[in-house]
């Protein structure tokens, strides 16, 4: 993830959460907030109710590697947090699941422009 600087405050995540626009797929919730920087700004969260600690970071593991297959094709300029829904069984994701998954709701949203073939 060169292009990209991880969002670790509580208040970064806050103001994302509170003024970004909602992409709502199957298993995540992308929110998408314009920045005035030259790169991409990222955030993952998971609450503690969606699993154990090792469940939760097995999933951000697979979303980081899903985003890192996809950040070359995402505009700059953006802050984008992803959030996973309550209801997701953590033990049943797969990667291709998270990789299709991250790649249309980008797509709705319209950061995403270039289409590659990755698998």
């Amino acid at each position: 993830m060169k292009e990209t600087e991880m969002l670790k405050k509580n208040y970064e995540f806050r103001t994302v959460l509170t003024k970004g626009h909602f992409f709502i797929g199957k298993q995540l919730k992308v929110v998408i907030l314009r920045n005035r920087k030259k790169c991409k700004l990222l955030g993952i969260a998971i609450s503690a109710k969606n699993g154990k600690a090792y469940l939760r970071n097995r999933t951000k593991r697979l979303i980081r590697e899903g985003y890192k297959a996809l950040e070359t094709s995402i505009e700059n300029g953006y802050t984008i947090v992803i959030l996973i829904k309550n209801n997701v069984n953590l033990k049943n994701l797969k990667y291709i699941d998270i990789l299709n998954e991250l790649k249309d709701t980008l797509k709705k949203a319209q950061i995403f422009f270039i289409e590659k073939n990755i698998e």
